[in-house]
This record gives C-alpha cells, sequence and structure tokens, in this order.
C-alpha cells in the first residue's frame, strides 16, 4: 500500500494532467456535436474491425468444415464409381435421370420448437416446389412445404406433423419416422413389427414407399428399442447422423415423376 502511494506522490503532476484531459475531452465530447459524433465514429469503426475480423475468421473455419464435408462426399462417390461392375462408365443423358439435385443454403434453422421449420435460400424461380425431399451429405433434413420467388420453407424432421416413409438398412421392414419432440438429435420410428430382428445401431434409411425421397438416404442409427404396450409393434429411438443445430449446405431433391405418381395413386384411392 505504501508504495501505491508512493508512486501517487512522486508522479502526482503527470496524474493530474491525465485525470484533468480526460475530464477536458470528455465534457467536449458531450458538450459538441461534431466531437461526439467524430469519437463514436471512430469508435464504431475500431468495433466494426474488429467483428469483421471475427467474422472472416469464423467464415474461414466454416469453409474448412464444408470443404472437409465435400472431400467426404467425394470420396464416398469415388469409392462407388470405382467399385461399379461396368468396366466403362457409359455417357448418361441427364435429362433422363428421374431426380434433380439443387443445391442451396440455409439462411434460418429452428430445432428447439414442437414444429421446426429451416428456411433455404432457393425458391420457385431455382425450380424449387412444394413437398421436394431435403438433404445434407449426412442425411435427411425435411420436406419443403411453402416457396416464395428466391426461398422456401422446409418443415424439419424435428417436427410433431413430419411423417417419412423409412426403414431398417438392407431390409424391406418399412416404417413410419415421427419426433416426439423430447430431444432434437433423436426421432423415432414405428410400425416395425415384433418379429423384425433388431439391433442397436443399425442404421435407419428411407424407404421405396414414398415419392419424395429416393430409397437408401441415410437417416440415422437405432438408439434404443422396446416394444408397444400393446406387444404388436416396436417403439425405436433414432439417433439421428445429421448434427441438427449446426447445418448450411443442403441439397433438394425433385422427382420428375412424383406428379405422375402421386396423379396414378389418387386415382387408385377414388377407385376403391
Amino acid at each position: 500500500m505504501q508504495q501505491i502511494i508512493n508512486f501517487i506522490l512522486r508522479n502526482k503532476t503527470t496524474l493530474l494532467y491525465l485525470s484533468l484531459l480526460f475530464l477536458g475531452l470528455s465534457l467536449s465530447i458531450r458538450s459538441h456535436s461534431y466531437h461526439r459524433a467524430l469519437f463514436f465514429n471512430s469508435s464504431n469503426r475500431v468495433t466494426g474491425s474488429i467483428y469483421n475480423t471475427q467474422s472472416n475468421i469464423s467464415a474461414y473455419f466454416g469453409l474448412k468444415e464444408e470443404n472437409e464435408k465435400l472431400v467426404e462426399e467425394n470420396t464416398l462417390l469415388r469409392t462407388l464409381l470405382f467399385n461399379s461392375a461396368e468396366k466403362e462408365v457409359p455417357t448418361l443423358e441427364i435429362d433422363s435421370f428421374p431426380f434433380e439435385v439443387i443445391p442451396a443454403q440455409i439462411i434460418k434453422n429452428d430445432f428447439a420448437r414442437r414444429n421446426n421449420y429451416i428456411t433455404i435460400n432457393k425458391g420457385l424461380r431455382d425450380g424449387v416446389a412444394q413437398d421436394m425431399g431435403v438433404i445434407t451429405s449426412q442425411g435427411i433434413l425435411g420436406i419443403v412445404e411453402q416457396t416464395s420467388s428466391r426461398f422456401a420453407g422446409v418443415q424439419s424432421i424435428l417436427n410433431t406433423k413430419s411423417n417419412i416413409n423409412a426403414k431398417i438398412k438392407n431390409t424391406n421392414n418399412f416404417g413410419s419416422l415421427k419426433w416426439d419432440t423430447k430431444r432434437f438429435d433423436v426421432v423415432q420410428l414405428e410400425d416395425i413389427p415384433r418379429m423384425v430382428p433388431l439391433n442397436i445401431g443399425d442404421t435407419i434409411v428411407t424407404g421405396a414407399m414414398s415419392s419424395i425421397f429416393p430409397e437408401n438416404i441415410p437417416i440415422g442409427t437405432i438408439k434404443k428399442f422396446d416394444l408397444t404396450t400393446s406387444q404388436s409393434f416396436y417403439n425405436i429411438d433414432v439417433a439421428l447422423f445429421n448434427d441438427m443445430t449446426n447445418i448450411k449446405q443442403v441439397y433438394i431433391i425433385n422427382n420428375k415423376n412424383s406428379a405422375e405418381i402421386r396423379n396414378l395413386q389418387e386415382k387408385i384411392s377414388n377407385d376403391q
């Protein structure tokens, strides 16, 4: 304490000058609009520069993560290509493919509500329409519900209204994928009969009973299962492959045959 007092006594003139200077600047800034504006503009430039640097750093690391995902996808595609039964890959007419893929980015992502929706930066002018599937490089994300010219609203799989056809991989055992709202990383698979053999870690993928998603799009793995009260069907918890809190790049799937399929199904329903 004595050292602090000695320091103040030795430098009392300098400290008094700095105190008066600070007081004078404060009074000048408060009483003159020009000085006040100059001060705050300078302050904003400094803080803006800091925020811009932080943003650039965040963008850099985000870009690195996206690049890693693209590398994983390319690796998978090359593996499929190299293990193809065909010795030569024939020239394919893209227009003949039943599924069209449209890349997009998420601009708003809800995951903490009962009925969550995701907004993406593609809309009608980009060929996006209602009832198109939306996926990521890891698995399914949801279904397009509303569209505008430049944007689309996607009903997330984390939505009590969501009901997606799914199955156990490499089998024909189908069920309905729903969400009980308890966890944002777990959904439920219903209507799987008790006689179906299950194992923790079994992979769940999209089924073939839908005109929205192609078959075998990844969803997640079985985390837990038990039987319902009636003991006829399993209650199955599925741990999602997607981190629903951290998604940026998505792919919209347009099944070019979906309209024809729906029209046929409606005719069949009307005839029954």
